[in-house]
């Protein structure tokens, strides 16, 4: 099934390039600020050998892009999975330092991973592959430096054994203070509570507020989600506990459709042994996939890889709502008829940004040597979201604009204004 494959008619790093030149010509953007957001700070790569269970040794491609740290240390997740290249990594690191920017935190831009898929090796060989990973990136990351968290194919042990390994390399003095060189790590090893459901926690709290601006509650709310990860699953869990209705769900092995409602704890019964896929599951009827989008609901919460929504499937969609909870998931070109068809998008770096406002509060907590409840975590993070939807809303109503564009001119803003501040050196 190709649905699901990042599909390569413009890359995400075409499409993050458009968006920043359009925001930039919209704001007249500072000439010589915009050279400098125009490229990464750095680009790694780095080609790393790791022993196998036969014995045998394979070698591996790691990345790790830095875009820009104006505000803050690099910030991003790592991913693992076998469309991970330099261009990806770029185009994620980009959308990073807007994310951070437009959530007010201290933090710049960075994404990397390796390019595997996780599924053909051992849970033994994984934590080989991701300790030499660490191991081989050495001072490229750093609790004030550039600090990774989960993505796709990576997880809270992922977290733990990079935390483990680069708090290995420190003096036996330092290693607690590293602590907070990786977020999104399990709670007994420095962990937060509630950041793994924080994302789909901010995918949730983003499309309340839009449909509270309209009068409205999510109560029978009809819509459809493409993955059923962590995001995914939260975003479901979150919205059908408010009254909305999961009616279909897509992954890359199978299309489900049930018009009275898909449990959303059923499903993730079923998926959790399964390496998160969906088939095989008797709560809904399987469907073409391709008719996925196309189907009749409330809102769609595209939730797996970039470029899934583009100029071939965009015209069919009757949604009049989408929540961006994976990053890039709509082209450019896709996105001109979505709103030309009056169809409003919450974007990426406002929708799914729960995660890295998680993260924040993440590395504050091992910063100050903290430990915050769950209760107080989530009442956190949904006042955080709820002052930067605001924002996003007001400039969209003041300016007229679409809520991506106006996300990226309060993110873009902010940056310009500290370089702006601090001038450049020498």
């Amino acid at each position: 099934m190709e649905i699901l494959k990042e599909q390569k008619q413009k890359t995400m790093l075409d499409n993050v390039i458009e968006q920043f030149d359009k925001t930039a010509d919209s704001m007249n953007l500072n000439p010589n600020i915009r050279k400098i957001l125009s490229i990464t700070n750095n680009e790694i790569i780095i080609h790393f050998p790791v022993k196998m269970d036969d014995g045998s040794i394979e070698i591996f491609t790691g990345y790790r892009v830095q875009h820009n740290n104006a505000l803050g240390p690099y910030k991003g997740g790592l991913r693992y999975h076998p469309t991970v290249d330099v261009d990806d990594a770029k185009a994620l690191a980009m959308w990073m330092t807007w994310k951070t920017s437009l959530a007010g935190l201290p933090y710049g831009g960075a994404k990397g991973g390796i390019q595997i898929d996780p599924r053909n090796y051992s849970l033994s060989e994984l934590e080989r592959i991701t300790r030499r990973f660490t191991f081989t990136l050495g001072e490229n990351i750093g609790p004030e430096y550039d600090i990774p968290a989960p993505d796709v194919n990576t997880n809270e042990q992922t977290m733990a054994w990079i935390a483990d390994t680069f708090m290995s390399t420190k003096s036996p003095s330092e290693r607690s203070n590293n602590k907070h060189v990786v977020t999104g790590k399990p709670v007994g090893s420095g962990g937060l509570e509630g950041r793994d459901r924080a994302t789909g926690f901010g995918v949730y709290i983003t499309l309340r507020l839009l449909f509270e601006g309209r009068n409205e509650t999510l109560k029978g709310k009809k819509f459809i989600v493409q993955g059923f990860g962590n995001v995914g699953y939260w975003a479901s869990k979150f919205l059908t506990d408010d009254g909305a209705i999961l009616i279909a769900v897509q992954d890359a092995h199978a299309t489900l459709i049930n018009e009275n409602g898909i449990s959303v704890a059923n499903l993730h019964e079923h998926s959790k042994p399964r390496k998160g896929s969906v088939k095989g599951f008797e709560g809904g009827t399987e469907m073409e996939p391709e008719d996925f989008f196309g189907l009749e609901c409330d809102f769609i919460i595209p939730a797996a890889l970039g470029n899934q929504i583009t100029e071939k499937n965009a015209g069919k969609i009757k949604s009049k709502v989408i929540a961006e909870g994976a990053n890039g998931p709509t082209n450019n070109e896709g996105e001109r008829i979505l709103l030309a068809n009056g169809v409003t998008i919450i974007p990426d770096i406002l929708c799914n940004s729960g995660g890295v406002i998680g993260s924040y509060f993440e590395w504050l907590q091992n910063r100050n040597g903290e430990l915050w409840p769950l209760d107080e975590v989530m009442v956190k993070i949904e006042k955080k979201l709820t002052e930067v939807f605001k924002k996003v809303e007001n400039l969209v109503h003041e300016d007229q604009i679409d809520h991506r564009t106006a996300a990226y001119i309060l993110a873009i803003k902010r940056i310009e204004t500290a370089y702006i501040q601090r001038g450049i050196f020498p």
